[in-house]
């Protein structure tokens, strides 16, 4: 046993829940790499975009992976944003707010979009119209992704920011490679606190985010069967 374990009975089960939230945290990350991965092999398919697909960096950092799915994002809200402006120079003002009109029928929204996507990529189908409507005339996906950045951001600059990735199943002591000595136990505490900080929110717009991308997945096969 160590020195530090018998000054600290407690760190060991300290060791534990870091390792514990830090896999909670690792799953939620990998979800979100996913569902990333299919909102963009929707837009590269159907909306003519060229957004590279992501991978999670596995020698990285947390803040490293954070910023992967930063980034990706930011390009993903960046078409959209290019996107919904061809739309509002192309339809008649009248038009393009049907669009954004919650009691609009969805099938004449789909139709109109359509027609913008026929004019700007040369060709359209259901289905490229149908992501039109589902990403930019509803602001469900913009709000799920903002609040996904802005966390991946806390998180990011938070002490975990620079805690590394690839401990998953590793073992407690390659964690915590770096914070062992006389603060441990400060370290393992300001962890964990950090970690339930954290976890808790990030879970939450993870889940919306993700359940928002599944739903524009599942609306994509059933328009293409």
């Amino acid at each position: 046993m160590k020195l530090s374990d018998l000054l600290y009975p407690n760190n060991p089960k300290r060791r534990q829940d870091v390792i514990d939230l830090h896999q909670q945290l690792l799953a939620c990350m990998q979800l979100n790499f996913k569902a990333t991965n299919e909102l963009i092999g929707a837009l590269n398919a159907h909306l003519g975009a060229k957004i590279i697909h992501i991978k999670m960096k596995e020698e990285g950092t947390i803040k490293q992976n954070c910023d992967i799915i930063i980034q990706a994002l930011n390009d993903i809200q960046q078409q959209l944003g290019n996107f919904d402006k061809e739309l509002k120079e192309k339809l008649e003002p009248v038009m393009y707010q049907k669009l954004y009109d919650i009691k609009q029928p969805e099938l004449e929204k789909i139709g109109i979009a359509c027609k913008i996507v026929s004019i700007v990529l040369g060709e359209a189908t259901a289905t490229a119209g149908a992501i039109v409507v589902k990403l930019i005339g509803s602001n469900i996906i913009m709000v799920t992704v903002n609040k996904l950045v802005a966390l991946l951001a806390q998180i990011g600059v938070s002490v975990l920011g620079g805690l590394g990735i690839s401990v998953l199943g590793l073992g407690i002591e390659i964690i915590l490679h770096a914070i062992l000595g006389a603060v441990e136990r400060e370290h393992l505490l300001a962890c964990i606190q950090s970690y339930e900080q954290h976890l808790a929110e990030f879970k939450e717009a993870s889940d919306s985010y993700q359940h928002a991308i599944h739903k524009v997945s599942a609306m994509v096969k059933d328009k293409a069967e």
